[in-house]
């Protein structure tokens, strides 16, 4: 695919998506969506990315959906649309067997804060703001934001942030546990990409095996848990990764993973 909308590349085994319409403060479109995911599964596939970054061009991360590009797809229903896009696209995220960080830089509103919300990790310039702005045009949360946010805050703050539709600076977002860490903007690029070579250092395959298991385990019993984790461990002992974990340990040195 030749991408339009996004800047790709990949660096140092972390695979880097810029949402690229700054003009818009990288606003959605169908495009947009489908050249994220290509990224996504491509990404997905290069055992050589062994992490992702999702941020955006200028000073927004993601204004949410364009309501321009809704208009001119008329003919798709909302309910379509959302199968057709978004659904697809944060399912893509939460289901990648490797972390995916998001490095929100700017304004994430709407579907784009959801999509901050899909990633494993959220990394915050202290510019950043978060708002789940549905409300404010009469409309519910989607894109995955009903059962990602209060997984994240908690059930009583993820209501109050989605019926007032408040926007909350990184600061807050921070405070409530909803990044995880916030940087001075002109230190974020370099911060940003720091932390992502140390998450593409780490064993790649524990890391995708921890997410599979935290995210099913949401609607399991405990011995449903118990029993996964039995079987992915067992998976996870006959890994590269795990004899070279074990012998760094033993030989007293820093580990070596390679994400095999």
């Amino acid at each position: 695919m030749t991408y339009e909308q996004i800047l790709f590349e990949t660096k140092e085994n972390v695979a880097w998506i810029r949402l690229n319409r700054p003009e818009k403060l990288n606003a959605l479109t169908h495009d947009l969506s489908g050249e994220i995911l290509d990224a996504l599964a491509q990404s997905a596939k290069d055992p050589d990315v062994r992490a992702v970054v999702i941020t955006g061009e200028g000073r927004g991360f993601c204004a949410g959906q364009d309501l321009n590009d809704f208009q001119t797809d008329a003919e798709l229903s909302v309910a379509d649309h959302l199968r057709q896009n978004y659904n697809l696209l944060i399912r893509a995220i939460v289901d990648l067997p490797k972390p995916v960080i998001a490095g929100v830089n700017g304004v994430a509103a709407g579907a784009g804060a959801s999509l901050t919300f899909a990633c494993d990790v959220r990394i915050a310039s202290d510019a950043a703001s978060f708002t789940q702005a549905f409300v404010k045009i009469g409309l519910v949360p989607d894109s995955g934001g009903n059962w990602l946010l209060p997984r994240i805050v908690g059930y009583a703050k993820a209501l109050e942030l989605s019926i007032t539709g408040e926007r909350i600076k990184a600061d807050e977002a921070y405070r409530i546990g909803l990044v995880n860490k916030v940087v001075p903007a002109d230190e974020f690029a370099r911060e940003l990409e720091a932390y992502a070579q140390a998450m593409a250092r780490m064993p790649t395959l524990a890391i995708g095996g921890t997410k599979k298991l935290m995210t099913n385990a949401l609607g399991q019993t405990l011995a449903e848990t118990l029993e996964a984790e039995a079987v992915l461990q067992q998976e996870q002992a006959a890994s590269e990764d795990f004899r070279e974990g074990v012998n760094a340990f033993m030989e007293k040195r820093d580990p070596r993973f390679t994400g095999r």
